[in-house]
């Protein structure tokens, strides 16, 4: 490890942090018995205090234990928007002695087949909007197939908002609870109503507790194992590193879904006994509102949002003055937008980085120190490098190569795959490293900073998207014969999703561009969907036959860099 960047380590500041050894749940127990009738969560003016929160997720976990046979290490889906009931489930999996396996809500149908055949769940929670893609993996019967659900949980948001918000609701946040009685499917509120006790907890800090997907070049999703050791070590680490007052009103804009808004928004805030307010969408009106109204003081936001929030034409007629403190990552922050973020807002940006696998902060700046467009430094026992790809021997400062980790976030691996997490390590000097396959440089201070990308990954608007999953999706419509998927710059994402097509013979007689836009949109989530689709004869080949698709991101680059010229 080089030293360098403790010359610029926060005063007071310890470099080594202890890490609870204990399980997730207990930060519920903690925060219940010392704060019992403060309010954890707020969503649309309702609040749920830790105490009933607390009661809620011990009667989720009986249930699950109880009623649809749950048992410690079981894997159990969670596809839904930010919500209260998110956050209850996410705890009532974990009182079960079960992984949480948290989803994208945007995944259709043929996308969530796959976590369930390969994480082996066999309950799902769903959000009332997201139920008609989940309900055809549904096989209860006694003859069910081993990679079918046998229970789905049902969550109307509307259960949990104020009789009358003063925030605007979204219509699927504010829709109704619609009657469900299919055999294998049980509502939120029937679920709660049965009031089940769970049995003992009996599990260790070293035990699987949240296990979130993410692709890599193979373009099939893996899972990353993470422990209850590994995500407290991220969760009392930011809290620590911002110094974090429990007082402080947090405001949830990134999705749970993602480790980032996982771990900065919702379980740290619970650790930390912080009052946290939801919103299940970016919607800068209602987060105006919400900062406004519960004097929020810390926030985490992607520079998508950050842009958007600073253009509301009725800005300045907010009172922001409670803000101290917003944090970020997943792209660099333009300079111009920190420093309008700065100027009229008074609030300093400071930049993270982290992955999936890491499940999220390695690095961040030092709130005293920070640098613009900047990983930061290493965290509390994180040992991080810049290597040669190809020779694995350590860079000096200045140079660029891939950046390796070692420190306690790092997960166990990937859920039944031996090979791929034996690729994605590296042992230098007695020490596991993971391989982020992220190109980055770290400065004379210690600072890291990325450069590019060695894996093959699209970031729009902060979503990762994988070509090759594109792709294999793409090869189900009839009429394409081939398809490669590169990134295109997009003024408002950062990068877009552009597909070059080969059609089968005959096929552009009847079929065009926008055709094969619009099939993609209805066949995968939006985020993956391609937004631009060109027709091309025939795709640039290897030797072996491999599609090279680095040719066509250069060729796509050039043409992008020779119009704005």
């Amino acid at each position: 490890m080089n030293p360098r960047h403790f010359a610029f380590w926060p005063k007071g500041m310890p470099r080594h942090l202890t890490i609870p050894q204990t399980h997730l749940f207990h930060n519920v127990e903690v925060s219940a018995a010392r704060y019992p009738d403060k309010p954890f969560l707020i969503f649309y003016d309702q609040a749920l205090t830790f105490s009933e929160f607390k009661r809620q997720a011990e009667a989720i976990a009986g249930f699950l234990q109880q009623d649809c046979g749950v048992r410690r290490g079981d894997r159990v889906l969670l596809d839904m928007q930010n919500s209260p009931q998110f956050v209850l489930a996410y705890y009532g999996i974990l009182r079960a002695g079960a992984v949480v396996v948290p989803i994208n809500p945007m995944n259709l149908t043929h996308e969530l087949a796959h976590y369930v055949q390969d994480s082996g769940a066999r309950v799902a929670f769903v959000g009332q909007e997201l139920f008609a893609q989940m309900r055809p993996l549904l096989d209860p019967g006694p003859g069910a197939e081993a990679d079918r659900l046998r229970h789905i949980i049902v969550a109307a948001y509307s259960d949990y908002i104020s009789p009358t918000p003063r925030i605007a609701v979204p219509a699927f946040v504010a829709a109704p609870r619609e009657p469900l009685t299919a055999p294998g499917v049980t509502q939120w509120v029937d679920m709660l109503a049965q009031r089940r006790a769970p049995a003992p907890l009996k599990a260790s800090p070293d035990d699987l507790c949240v296990m979130p997907y993410t692709s890599g070049t193979t373009g099939r999703p893996k899972g990353c194992m993470h422990t209850h050791r590994s995500v407290m070590s991220t969760v009392v680490g930011g809290v620590e590193w911002l110094r974090m007052p429990k007082d402080t009103v947090a405001l949830a804009v990134l999705p749970f879904f993602h480790v980032t808004g996982m771990q900065g928004g919702m379980n740290a805030s619970l650790y930390n006994g912080n009052t946290l307010v939801l919103l299940p969408r970016w919607d800068r009106d209602a987060a105006l509102d919400c900062v406004q109204r519960y004097q929020v003081g810390t926030w985490q936001a992607i520079a998508a949002m950050v842009v958007d929030f600073l253009m509301h034409p009725r800005i300045a007629e907010y009172d922001l003055s409670s803000v101290w403190n917003m944090t970020g990552g997943g792209a660099a922050m333009p300079d111009a937008v920190a420093k309008k973020l700065q100027d009229l807002c008074g609030i300093t940006y400071i930049e993270g980085y982290g992955m999936t696998e890491t499940m999220a902060p390695t690095h961040i700046n030092p709130p005293h120190r920070p640098k613009r467009q900047c990983l930061g430094v290493p965290l509390f026992d994180v040992d991080a490098r810049i290597i040669d790809p190809q020779t694995q021997q350590e860079l000096p400062a200045g140079e660029v190569g891939e950046i390796i980790v070692h420190g306690p976030q790092v997960m166990q691996g990937y859920w039944n795959q031996p090979q791929a997490t034996t690729e994605a390590f590296i042992t230098l000097d007695g020490r596991r490293f993971l391989r982020t396959g992220d190109l980055g440089r770290v400065d004379e201070d210690g600072y890291f900073f990325m450069v590019d990308r060695l894996k093959r990954m699209i970031n729009a608007s902060g979503y990762k998207v994988w070509p090759a999953e594109v792709e294999t999706l793409m090869y189900q419509h009839p009429d394409i014969a081939e398809a490669c998927v590169v990134a295109a710059k997009d003024a408002h994402r950062g990068e877009t999703v552009k597909a070059f097509v080969v059609l089968k013979p005959g096929a552009r007689e009847r079929v065009n561009e926008q055709d094969i836009i619009d099939w993609a949109h209805h066949h995968m989530a939006a985020y993956k969907s391609p937004r631009i689709v060109e027709f091309v004869d025939s795709l640039p080949k290897s030797g072996t036959g491999k599609i090279q698709w680095l040719m066509l991101q250069e060729r796509e680059a050039a043409r992008q860099a020779a119009a704005q010229a």
